[in-house]
C-alpha cells in the first residue's frame, strides 16, 4: 500500500492504496495449510481516502455503487452484468472487523467520525482480488486514523482483511490478502501447527527483482472467481486421497519456486507454473474452470510461454523464458483471441522498516 496525507479544510486526508496480486505458485494450498508465492503489482489498484468528519460517512462509488439510473432497464441491466455488489459493504465490513478485534483486544479507540471513500481500476472477476483490495486499503487508513498501527501485528492484519470478506458471504484464502497486506513478493507458509498455534502462517518477503519479467492475460468479460473451490472443498474435508495428495504437490511447488527464485533458475520456475495448472485442472475439471479461462493459459502455451491462473480464474500470469521475441508472439496470439496481454510491474514491499523489523523469522 501507499500512503499520502494532504490539506483539506484543514483537516487531514488519510490515503492509501492496495494494490492486485497475483499468485506465482502453490495456490490454492492456501485454504489447505500449503505453501504459496504471490506479489502485487501497480498496474492495477484499489485507492482508499479518510477524512475526518462530523458524521461517520460511507461515500458510495459513483460507479460501482450507483443509485441513480436512466431507467428501469438500466437499473435491470446493471444488475444483471455487475451484481448487487460494490465497494460500500467491503467498506461497513471491515469498519465493523476493525472496531470489534480493537474492543476484543482492549485497544482503545478515540472518539471522532470519518468519510470513507474509495476508488478502483482493478477489473472485475478476474482473480486479481479486487475485492481484499479495497478492504485492505480501508484498513490502512482506520489504523492511521485511530493511531494503532503500532498495536495491530503486521501479521494479524490479513486475518483482519479476510473476516471482513467473510462477513459478506465471499469464498477465500489468506494468500491474497497477506500479499497486499505486505506488499511485494512474498512466500507463505501456511502449516496447520502455525495456524492452529498463531491463527495465521509464516510470511517472508522476498526480494522483487528475483522475478523474471512476467506479463499478465485476461478477459474483458471473465468468469466469476468466487465460484471454483467449491466441490474440490468438500473433497478434501472427505479425505479423498487423490485431492490431498494433488494438494500436497500443489503446496509443495511453492518451496521449490522459492529456491528456483532465489537461485534464478527461471527454467525451473517456468516447469513449475505449468505444473501449477496442470494439478488444478486435475482437481477440479474443465467445467469447473470454464472454457475461456482454459483457453487463456492455451494461448499462452501455444507459444511456449509458462502460464497458470492468477487466482481462481480470470486472469493468467505468463512468463515468456526465451525473451522478447516469444513476447511478441505472445502478444500477437492474445490479440487473435480477444484477450489483453500487459505486461506486469511488480511493487516493493509496502511495509515500513518499524513494521518489517517486528515480523517473524
Amino acid at each position: 500500500m501507499e500512503s499520502s496525507k494532504s490539506e483539506n479544510n484543514n483537516k487531514k486526508v488519510i490515503e492509501h492504496k492496495a494494490y492486485a496480486r497475483v499468485g506465482l505458485l502453490g495456490n490454492p494450498s492456501d485454504v489447505y495449510y500449503g505453501n504459496t508465492i504471490s506479489f502485487t503489482f501497480d498496474n492495477f489498484w484499489a485507492d482508499v481516502q479518510l477524512q475526518p468528519s462530523d458524521h461517520l460517512i460511507i461515500t458510495p462509488h459513483p460507479t460501482h455503487d450507483p443509485l441513480q439510473f436512466r431507467s428501469l432497464h438500466h437499473l435491470v441491466n446493471r444488475l444483471d452484468n455487475e451484481g448487487y455488489y460494490g465497494g460500500v459493504r467491503l467498506l461497513m465490513a471491515i469498519c465493523r472487523v476493525f472496531h470489534n478485534y480493537c474492543k476484543d483486544n482492549k485497544i482503545d479507540l478515540h472518539g471522532g467520525n470519518f468519510t470513507l471513500s474509495y476508488d478502483t481500476n482493478i477489473p472485475r472477476q478476474t482473480g486479481l482480488s479486487g475485492s481484499s483490495a479495497i478492504v485492505c486499503a480501508a484498513l490502512s487508513c482506520l489504523l492511521d486514523f485511530y493511531k494503532v498501527r503500532h498495536l495491530i501485528k503486521v501479521d494479524v492484519r490479513p486475518n483482519l482483511v479476510l473476516a471482513a470478506e467473510k462477513e459478506l458471504g465471499i469464498v477465500a484464502g489468506l494468500q491474497d490478502r497477506v500479499a497486499q497486506v505486505y506488499g511485494g513478493l512474498v512466500h507463505m507458509d501456511f502449516s496447520k501447527e502455525y495456524m492452529d498455534d498463531l491463527g495465521h502462517g509464516i510470511y517472508t518477503p522476498m526480494d522483487i527483482s528475483l522475478l523474471p519479467p512476467l506479463h499478465l492475460i485476461y478477459a474483458e468479460n471473465p468468469s466469476d472467481s468466487g465460484k471454483v473451490h467449491s466441490t474440490v472443498r468438500q473433497r478434501w474435508l472427505n479425505g479423498d486421497e487423490f485431492i490431498i495428495s494433488s494438494i500436497q504437490e500443489v503446496a509443495n511447488l511453492a518451496k521449490e519456486g522459492r529456491t528456483a527464485l532465489l537461485e534464478k533458475d527461471y527454467s525451473k520456475l517456468a516447469k513449475l507454473m505449468n505444473r501449477n495448472f496442470d494439478l488444478r485442472r486435475s482437481m477440479f475439471g474443465d467445467d469447473a474452470l470454464g472454457a475461456l479461462n482454459i483457453k487463456m493459459v492455451e494461448v499462452a502455451r501455444k507459444v511456449g510461454a509458462a502460464s497458470k491462473f492468477t487466482g481462481s480464474g480470470g486472469a493468467v500470469v505468463a512468463f515468456c523464458p526465451d525473451g522478447p521475441s516469444q513476447v511478441k508472439l505472445l502478444e500477437n496470439e492474445c490479440q487473435e483471441a480477444g484477450f489483453i496481454v500487459i505486461p506486469l510491474k511488480v511493487v516493493p514491499s509496502c511495509l515500513s522498516d518499524e513494521e518489517l523489523k517486528t515480523l517473524k523469522k
